[in-house]
């Protein structure tokens, strides 16, 4: 996941393609307030899933108090108090966001308020998949009996924090849609930092100094205590502390306590009250046993607001996840500064195709996508380079609404051999990864700092379900056969298959359904598919005409081949194969395709067992030689001895008939 170094102007995500200026500009020059199509004051903006539970009026802040501010005296944690909605994990990456005032004004731009230029829009910026988005609301807010039910301030009359958690709802479908998730998902939405996780109980010894390096080059930090099982989520324990809740991590001091030094942690409920209540909690004795300059600083506005100290022993004791947004992912293990190059790879899960399973489906895992990575710079004074991979599932929120969820992910490193480009089967059988994911679980991301010697790796990436995605090019790598021989030139074979061509002269269709159910069990071709394979035998570029025998030997010899090849994936002579043997067929064939054609042709072909028969293994395969012959007629895209062809993805699926 890329880091931003410099601002750059943010996307526009509104379906009508106008910017929050030019919005506010009509509002304005029309005397109206905005009204968000996009994201309407309705019951299905706030759940998909069941029925709004109370009457809620969706009100503007002007007419939930007299003098509505968007910011009143600079945006602090304090204004973070959770509503009705499970979204903790929000809540904490917006308190942590507080603390960055340029991250801050970058996410929540501050040029909006409620009386210069107000129209009743407001807009915000997120972090998306490699881009900055502008999301634009209108200010109307879903209460009851004129209080806000979602997130809102402990000041009354301040509504940024509300509108911002409107927004990142828009973001993602529906108020519903945020319950439920990670403080990493919305810490790296705020910044496109790259997240790492610790546990505490298998962390390193020196993890005090590497959060509290953390904090000081401007990272981001939440925790949090596991369940065992639903019924304990946000249980509150004896000590004050909330399982299966999300906290964010606001401040990390060593003090002189009786001589000794001891090292604090400053934690932050989103609830805005309930806290610790052991040693260091904000009554505590050992407060008094430290200077009293010192217990000033660390203890201003030490109120119930859901803020408190504990020492870090206790809260490695007490907490289980620590979850860190590197705003740079300069490392923080050691001193020295290093410069990361960043890389990004997109790719797409589909089921049989490129949605292999874990390594334990051996026979699929290689289908899965793969991606080369070269690590050349080694780290100072090491002869190892310093890698962070994070693999990040998309828009799976806003899915939820069709009954979909986050998938189970993870990934695997691998030594990558010289000038290989798609791996295969025996690779993974033969050879053990290197590095690999601690888990698999269903996050949006998963993401592991690895130390690995200079090379040339391999990354793949699992998944056991469907995912979706974009088509756009195909590059494909033909071979021709050879030229038929002249009639007084044939061989014996050749002569034989001119009298198979005087046979089959009649009925096209019958006689060669005939002639191939001798070597494969199938049901018959289909009237397409010979239409098909008559187009094949026309001269590239000419006009339709009846096919002779130079044709037919041509086509014949093209045929042959590619029924010994569907024999030999089809290994339990069912007439079938299996789609996730698509590459190595093709690949047979003479046709190299990226990963993108492979998943349209395996949707396009493929039946609900993934798997292909005969006649339209066959119509794809002659489908895709057309293709090749005709814009080898239009003598175009040529490269190199073996024609490579770039087929525009339009062209393709028209082809296709998808």
């Amino acid at each position: 996941m890329p880091l931003q170094s410099s601002p750059i102007q943010a996307e526009i995500t509104q379906s009508d393609g106008k910017s929050f200026e030019q919005l506010r500009r009509e509002c304005l020059q029309n005397g109206v307030l905005f009204e968000d199509p996009d994201f309407p004051a309705r019951d299905s903006s706030l759940f998909f899933s069941e029925s709004v539970p109370v009457n809620v009026e969706w009100k503007r802040p002007k007419e939930i108090c007299s003098d509505p501010k968007f910011i009143v005296g600079g945006a602090d944690r304090t204004d973070i108090c959770q509503g009705q909605l499970g979204d903790c994990w929000l809540l904490a990456a917006i308190a942590s966001l507080t603390l960055k005032p340029e991250t801050m004004a970058r996410v929540v731009p501050p040029d909006q308020e409620f009386d210069h230029r107000y129209a009743g829009i407001f807009h915000f910026q997120f972090w998306q998949h490699n881009r900055w988005l502008e999301v634009v609301v209108d200010d109307r807010l879903p209460t009851v009996r004129n209080k806000l039910i979602m997130l809102h301030s402990a000041s009354y009359n301040e509504f940024w924090s509300a509108l911002m958690e409107k927004a990142y709802a828009k973001l993602n479908g529906s108020y519903e849609a945020l319950k439920g998730g990670s403080t990493m998902e919305a810490m790296e939405d705020f910044t496109g930092g790259v997240g790492e996780m610790y546990e505490t109980k298998n962390a390193p010894g020196n993890l005090f100094s590497i959060m509290k390096k953390a904090l000081d080059r401007g990272s981001m930090m939440g925790c949090s205590i596991d369940i065992t099982s639903s019924a304990e989520s946000e249980a509150k324990t004896t000590t004050g502390l909330v399982k299966g809740h999300a906290y964010s991590i606001t401040g990390m001091e060593e003090v002189n306590y009786r001589g000794q030094t001891v090292q604090l942690i400053r934690i932050r409920n989103p609830w805005g009250q309930v806290e610790w209540n052991g040693p260091w909690s904000d009554n505590s004795r050992e407060w008094n046993y430290i200077d009293k300059a010192e217990q000033i600083r660390l203890q201003q506005n030490s109120t119930d607001d859901g803020e408190f100290w504990m020492q870090f022993e206790d809260f490695k004791r007490n907490y289980d996840k620590v979850e860190i947004c590197n705003m740079t992912a300069d490392s923080l293990t050691d001193d020295v500064k290093h410069h990361w190059e960043v890389s990004m790879f997109e790719g797409n899960w589909i089921r049989g195709s490129t949605a292999g399973g874990c390594r334990n489906y051996i026979d699929t895992f290689w289908t899965n996508p793969q991606f080369k990575l070269q690590l050349e710079d080694t780290d100072d004074d090491d002869d190892v380079c310093s890698v962070v991979i994070a693999l990040m599932q998309k828009n799976r929120r806003k899915l939820r609404k069709e009954g979909l969820d986050l998938e189970t992910i993870g990934f695997a490193v691998y030594k990558a051999p010289e000038e290989e480009d798609h791996l295969g089967k025996d690779f993974f059988r033969y050879n053990p990864s290197t590095a690999r994911s601690k888990t698999y679980i269903n996050m949006r991301e998963v993401s592991e700092r690895f130390t690995l010697p200079p090379g040339k790796y391999l990354l793949s990436q699992p998944l056991p379900k469907a995912g979706s995605g974009l088509l756009v090019l195909m590059l494909c790598c033909l071979h021709q056969p050879p030229m038929p021989s002249a009639p007084e030139e044939e061989s014996s074979e050749e002569k034989g298959l001119r009298r198979l061509f005087d046979q089959l002269a009649g009925d096209v269709r019958k006689q060669l359904f005939n002639t191939i159910r001798k070597e494969i069990k199938f049901e018959g071709l289909s009237l397409s598919t010979c239409h098909s394979i008559i187009n094949l035998m026309d001269k590239p570029g000419g006009q339709h005409r009846e096919a002779g025998v130079p044709e037919f030997k041509v086509f014949w010899e093209k045929m042959k081949k590619w029924i010994m090849l569907f024999l030999s994936f089809d290994t339990d002579r069912s007439g079938k194969m299996s789609s996730y043997e698509l590459r190595s067929v093709l690949s047979a064939a003479g046709m190299r395709l990226n990963n993108q054609l492979l998943q349209l042709i395996g949707l396009r072909f493929a039946d609900q067992n993934y798997e292909i028969d005969f006649d339209d293994y066959l119509t794809c395969i002659v489908r895709l030689e057309n293709m090749f012959r005709t814009f080898q007629a239009l003598d175009k895209f040529k490269r190199g001895p073996a024609p490579c062809l770039l087929f525009p993805a339009q062209f393709l699926m028209l082809s296709m008939n998808v």
